[in-house]
């Protein structure tokens, strides 16, 4: 298979609108779960590797590429390395899901696990640090460097900020939420540029400092951090919302019952921020959310009563 065919099954089309979700609003989620390897990662990978090609960084049979992830974008990483030619290492943690660490084998990736807390409870920092360590060790080893690399926002600006316009040309709203900010970043950057009347509402995790906040432990992957990415910013935002892990999961449940909608976690985060945001949308505002994944990554995790009564015993539901 050539690598053209599998970013033509990108579903850059697929919205899907949720009916009475916030009363007098239109809700609609982007859903970038159709794409090839499952998430909106894919566009974030391709254009990473892109860029440092065109940049004469890497060149294939030649490099390694790494990176760390909480799994979408490895599993985006290790198919385009796959059908590019490099051998590709992914550093994960605890948290990471196993249906995405047998994904990325599944294409030829190298799993590196840490498991030690950085020191803001979190084990980003950590998979920073053994990514360092690697990297000076062997020089053919290049770190793709999702929270640095511009290549990450710009896949955004490009595709997903783009996308979402075309369809929605007189958007009100626009809610992402937060891990690299890669996704943010772009949308915002295009939206402030061909629709500045939109207004971009990013939403992080309890837990992660992105944006301030106090540092704590957080369980599930895909959103916030414990060391600010260096593409971060807050330019074309105009606020910024936190949500409780606990809340996460509540809205997971929720929507595949009211909609029978299996969403992943970072998309059930931004939808708790949208209700928590309610009472200052315009009234018979169009919304727009981006929604990274679905859930069939975390069937183990938080759609796991077992899991879910282990981590946060006494979670109503």
């Amino acid at each position: 298979m050539k690598f053209d065919n599998v970013l033509d099954l990108h579903h850059d089309r697929t919205f899907f609108e949720l009916s009475n979700f916030i009363e007098g609003c239109r809700v609609y989620l982007k859903l970038e779960g159709f794409n090839f390897t499952g998430s909106i990662k894919l566009k974030t990978a391709y254009s990473m590797i892109e860029g440092l090609e065109q940049r004469g960084i890497i060149q294939p049979g030649r490099n390694r590429i790494i990176e760390s992830s909480s799994g979408n974008l490895g599993i985006a990483l290790s198919l385009v390395c796959k059908e590019k030619g490099y051998a590709f290492s992914c550093v994960v943690d605890p948290n990471a899901p196993p249906y995405c660490l047998k994904l990325i084998k599944c294409y030829g990736g190298e799993i590196i696990k840490v498991t030690e807390q950085d020191e803001n409870g979190g084990y980003l920092q950590t998979r920073i640090r053994r990514i360092q360590e690697i990297v000076k060790k062997d020089p053919a080893t290049v770190w793709a460097n999702q929270y640095a690399n511009k290549d990450n926002a710009l896949a955004h600006y490009k595709k997903t900020g783009r996308e979402i316009h075309e369809e929605f040309p007189n958007l009100d709203y626009l809610f992402v939420g937060t891990g690299s900010t890669g996704t943010l970043v772009g949308c915002s950057r295009y939206f402030k540029e061909h629709s500045p009347g939109t207004k971009v509402i990013a939403v992080d995790p309890e837990g992660s400092i992105t944006f301030g906040s106090k540092p704590a432990q957080r369980l599930i992957p895909g959103l916030g951090a414990s060391r600010i990415p260096e593409i971060a910013s807050r330019d074309n935002v105009a606020d910024v919302l936190t949500v409780a892990e606990e809340d996460t999961i509540r809205m997971c449940r929720s929507i595949l019952v009211d909609y029978s909608l299996f969403v992943g976690p970072s998309t059930a985060t931004v939808l708790h921020g949208v209700k928590s945001y309610r009472e200052k949308l315009t009234a018979g505002a169009t919304l727009v959310v981006v929604s990274p994944d679905l859930g069939d990554k975390y069937i183990d995790t938080v759609y796991n009563p077992e899991w879910v009564e282990q981590h946060y015993r006494g979670l109503q539901e």
